[in-house]
């Protein structure tokens, strides 16, 4: 059962995780973005776990609210929005919750994925997060009876498939979007963040 703490450390492993990768992102957006996506998660995902940490919230719904805006304020670029819109859509479902299953948790993640596609208007397939973290959801969702290990072991597996997926795909939204066939061959990276994210999160469940 995912409580109020646990929802704690998955921000704060995933801030770790993104102050490592730094530098990789940077120069992987580089490739054919602007370049800032190492930073803008660094300091996105570090704002949002410092928020976290500093509120006694135990609603799941009003801590995706908490995190969401501060991850929208500390990193205000593109991705960091999406991130923020995945987290308010989130927050519907998680709303009145201070303890979630593994059913609840994929309920609410393809409620964020959902959101994105509502509010950014992109759509899996489009070399975006979205083909990283659609998958994921949907393997949690699917084998969310096999319990938490499982589908989040599963998640992680279909997160970094989605995001190798990306490289055949041509660019339709941004910067990358300018570069055309030329992207074509080069791994997104906000899909490979998408990655970093389950994998983190598979791993400190899990282990």
């Amino acid at each position: 059962m995912l409580t109020s703490e646990r929802f704690r450390d998955i921000f704060r492993a995933i801030s770790i995780k993104m102050s490592e990768e730094r530098e990789y992102l940077v120069e992987l957006d580089q490739r054919n973005g602007d370049g800032d996506l190492g930073i803008s998660m660094s300091d996105g995902y570090a704002a949002a776990s410092a928020a976290l940490d500093a509120s006694s919230e135990q609603d799941f719904g009003r801590l995706c609210i908490c995190a969401g805006k501060a991850f929208n304020e500390a990193a205000p670029s593109s991705l960091g929005t999406i991130t923020a819109i995945c987290l308010m859509g989130m927050a519907r479902i998680l709303k009145g919750h201070t303890e979630a299953d593994i059913s609840l948790a994929g309920e609410a993640l393809m409620a964020g994925t959902a959101k994105i596609t509502e509010k950014a208007g992109s759509k899996t397939g489009e070399k975006t997060i979205l083909d990283a973290i659609v998958p994921a959801a949907e393997a949690i969702r699917n084998n969310a009876d096999r319990g938490k290990e499982t589908a989040l072991l599963a998640a992680a597996e279909a997160a970094a498939e989605g995001a190798k997926s990306t490289a055949a795909m041509p660019a339709v939204h941004g910067r990358a979007a300018y570069y055309s066939d030329k992207g074509i061959g080069l791994i997104d990276g906000g899909a490979i963040v998408g990655k970093m994210i389950f994998e983190t999160i598979a791993g400190i469940i899990v282990i």
